[in-house]
């Protein structure tokens, strides 16, 4: 028997503890189910589209998150003042801690995610790598309990360089330092705890085997209150910039249908060692000679969800408040099938000329992409502003086609339609990206922007006929700007870095 209560069926309202995109992707399927939804928002939010959508709206504090979205009491207050009777965390912030369900269960409240036993099991990379081993589950080659460098140094002889050394308790690229010596060991250890400490509050690091250009490939599970366990297929996300993903994919290039069932197996045998029920993920590196191996579990719904969605059908925010409710899945793994091919881009705030800095600011004009087989996944609006104090994710844009090369063309297409002005964005970057002939090929491993980084950073070429017109349109958008910011002349505004690359070559091609 699962260790968490089950609440009573059938929610008419439910708070989302979390903002932007996924809350609003949240509430959208709760509408859909026909149930009241209730959003909370810190003063940075209070204009957001997240807080417009929801049926009613409570403000939980000041804009750093430490101080609202972070806040337990609050989220659990709001909750009752509200008459909820479930959370939905999203992804990020509280969407792992064990205090939040915790909490609820306490209030008398239903979690939609996981127990807190299986997120306390997963949540230290370190105990999960041992839970995993101990479940038969293989995991990358380390060393769990270095107590210093010295330490970390002779692992590092035992295990063979290169070696990665990562926080504990971390996520998002935060904590991680990759080692190809031991000259570099001692500045390496110090910097990954420091990082983990300012990030996780917890400076515990561990050292693993680095895989020399994996393809970082994981399993999408799903279980009920029953013990009822099913995978839904892979995701690649290799694509990463600075070990965070940029681009995810269905099905992989690289993992053939044998090595899904595969992995998925061992996702679904270490998901049910830990009691574990709702939607989750096994991240797995996958080496060149086609071994994997257990990276980590989130114990959340996913940021790319929904390129699995698109590829089977399934709404997996529905199947987490459906399970929630005490209901049983509805489907056994043999009945799960998926069709064509998927991809999402993360369109974010962000100037990858600049080593992908965020590139906050308020944006001017938006216009999203529509079509046959295209979904967006946002939060943002003209005029909203991309706060400094958060994420500067803008939207997830997403493609379906029947094949992988049609997913490529219509995400061409797709991209060449987004227009954010305003602020910064990587959407250049994505453009390159997808007329790049490797991964064309689909060949391409979690170093390849690293590798690939002068030819995918920085701003595309025009084509020739469509050069004048652009031009023209520069220069009337560059005209604005110079007027609105008090500039005296186009050249003034040139050399105080105002104008993009794209303006200035143009305007020089035209002189």
């Amino acid at each position: 028997m699962l260790d968490t209560p089950l609440m009573a069926k059938g929610f008419t309202k439910v708070l989302v503890a979390n903002r932007g995109e996924i809350a609003i992707r949240v509430t959208r399927t709760l509408r859909e189910m026909g149930i009241g939804s209730v959003a909370v928002y810190s003063d940075a939010d209070r204009a957001a589209l997240h807080v417009r959508v929801a049926d009613e709206a409570y403000p939980i504090g000041p804009a750093p998150a430490s101080e609202s979205y972070l806040r337990v009491d609050k989220i659990i207050r709001v909750a009752k003042e509200s008459g909820c009777q479930a959370i939905h965390p999203g992804y990020g912030f509280l969407s792992e801690n064990p205090a939040l369900p915790e909490a609820c269960e306490q209030a008398g409240i239903t979690f939609i995610g996981p127990p807190a036993s299986a997120m306390r099991q997963m949540g230290s990379k370190t105990a999960a790598r041992k839970r995993m081993a101990a479940a038969g589950v293989p995991v990358t080659p380390g060393v769990n309990d270095c107590a210093g460098a010295d330490d970390a140094i002779a692992a590092a002889k035992t295990i063979g360089y290169p070696v990665m050394l990562k926080a504990a308790t971390g996520g998002g690229g935060k904590g991680m330092r990759l080692v190809a010596n031991e000259g570099e060991m001692k500045s390496a250890w110090e910097r990954a705890r420091s990082e983990a400490k300012k990030f996780f509050g917890d400076d515990t690091v561990y050292i693993e085997k680095a895989i020399v250009q994996p393809r970082h490939v994981e399993i999408q599970v799903l279980g009920d209150r029953e013990g009822n366990l099913v995978h839904v297929f892979e995701r690649d996300c290799s694509i990463q910039r600075r070990n965070q993903k940029v681009v995810e994919e269905t099905p992989s290039p690289a993992a053939p249908p044998e090595l899904v069932a595969k992995m998925g197996a061992i996702a679904v045998q270490g998901a049910k060692a830990v009691g574990y029920f709702s939607a989750g993920t096994f991240e797995f590196l996958l080496a060149p000679d086609g071994q994997c191996y257990f990276l980590e579990m989130n114990t959340r719904l996913q940021v790319e969800h929904p390129v699995t969605e698109l590829v089977t059908g399934l709404d997996l925010v529905r199947e987490m408040v459906l399970v929630a409710q005490g209901e049983k899945l509805a489907f056994a793994q043999h009945e799960l099938t998926r069709s064509g091919a998927a991809i999402e881009c993360r369109v974010y705030a962000e100037d990858p000329s600049s080593g992908f800095l965020p590139s906050p600011g308020t944006i001017r004009e938006l216009v999203t992409p529509a079509g046959p087989g295209v979904r967006d996944d946002g939060g943002a609006y003209p005029g909203c502003v991309i706060s400094s104090y958060y994420d500067p994710l803008i939207s997830k844009l997403s493609v379906w086609a029947p094949n992988r090369d049609r997913a490529v063309a219509r995400m061409r297409r797709a991209l060449s339609e987004y227009v954010v002005t305003g602020i910064r964005t990587n959407l250049a970057f994505h453009q390159r990206l997808f007329e790049h002939p490797d991964f064309v090929r689909g060949a391409y491993d979690t170093s390849f922007i690293e590798r690939n980084k002068d030819s995918l950073v920085g701003y595309p070429e025009v084509p020739g006929n469509m050069q004048d017109a652009f031009a023209v349109a520069m220069a009337v958008a560059a005209s604005r700007m110079e007027r609105a910011t008090g500039a005296k002349t186009a050249e003034q505004g040139e050399r105080a870095g105002r104008l993009s690359p794209w303006v200035a070559a143009q305007r020089a091609r035209l002189r």
